[in-house]
């Protein structure tokens, strides 16, 4: 079984405009609400992919059961910890002649709570695969991801996680069997500037020396490059197609993966997988579905 964990789930809500002016009353051209958080995203994309995974995490009033309603119309399964005050955060996502996000802070997260939800995850078996993605909120302490992952450390599970810098970093020694940073983000945890794509290949290999076993890099419209835990490293150009919503493209990629992995058990067969679910995302107002993934894999294939 696949589970996902959100920490911070969200309802994002997207707006179009022909320009945004500070200080003004701006009227949308097109207008969108979408359940997210980046686990939420995955769980998504892998029910449009035709994978079963349950989502989990924290949850909070009246949008946190939106989140739960949207949830279910993709088949995927919730196992939410309930929090009893507040409501799941907004985030308000402006597309104008500049890009502008908004976004909310959540609701206070109690340590039973917390408990509460390590209590689930523990009922994983062997064989079961646990993504850990996105942001922790400011009411969880910074080690969440460590704690998490030691609970389950030695019982089988294979962990994803797809998370910044030193959130990332922290979990190496957990051995996770892929991590998705982009280059940029890679970049970054070294403090150097990839300008190459020997330079990608070089500073990934450096989180595989750390614990890591695959390591898939996002370049947005330069493609992506997977390290694999076999020593091989596969490089491909993005499938053609015009940008029209970046929002959720990297969860895209990573449940496109998970879902190719599952299906070939091969590396290259899942890369190409991730990455063509990543644009397919990127190319569509909506999440990837599984014949848009199809059809960018076949242009691939050309």
């Amino acid at each position: 079984m696949i589970y996902t964990v959100t920490f911070n789930p969200a309802i994002d809500y997207i707006v179009r405009l022909n320009s945004f002016t500070a200080g003004k009353i701006n009227r949308v051209t097109y207008e969108q609400v979408l359940g997210g958080g980046k686990g939420v995203n995955v769980s998504i994309v892998l029910g449009n992919l035709g994978h079963k995974s349950t989502a989990t995490g924290f949850l909070a009033g009246f949008t946190g059961d939106e989140i739960v309603r949207q949830l279910r119309t993709f088949n995927a399964a919730d196992d939410f910890v309930k929090l009893d005050e507040g409501f799941s955060r907004i985030n308000v996502k402006v597309k104008a002649d500049v890009e502008t996000e908004i976004n909310g802070q959540g609701p206070k997260i109690s340590d039973a709570k917390r408990e509460e939800l390590f209590k689930k995850l523990e009922t994983l078996q062997e064989g079961d695969t646990l993504i850990l993605s996105g942001s922790i909120p400011n009411t969880l302490p910074d080690d969440m991801y460590e704690q998490t992952l030691s609970r389950l450390q030695g019982k089988g599970i294979r962990f994803v996680v797809d998370a910044e810098k030193n959130l990332l970093l922290k979990v190496l020694k957990f051995n996770p069997w892929l991590i998705k940073p982009n280059n940029h983000e890679l970049g970054d945890m070294f403090g150097v500037t990839l300008k190459t794509d020997e330079d990608i290949i070089k500073y990934a290999k450096k989180l595989q020396e750390q614990g890591a076993q695959n390591v898939l890099i996002s370049m947005a419209g330069d493609g992506a490059i997977l390290l694999t835990a076999e020593g091989k490293h596969y490089k491909s150009e993005p499938p053609k197609g015009t940008l029209v919503n970046s929002v959720g493209a990297g969860d895209s990629m990573v449940a496109g993966f998970v879902a190719g992995y599952i299906e070939s058990n091969d590396y290259e067969k899942a890369f190409l997988m991730g990455l063509c679910t990543g644009s397919a995302s990127a190319f569509s107002e909506n999440l990837a579905t599984r014949p848009e993934v199809e059809a960018l894999m076949k242009s691939l294939a050309k």
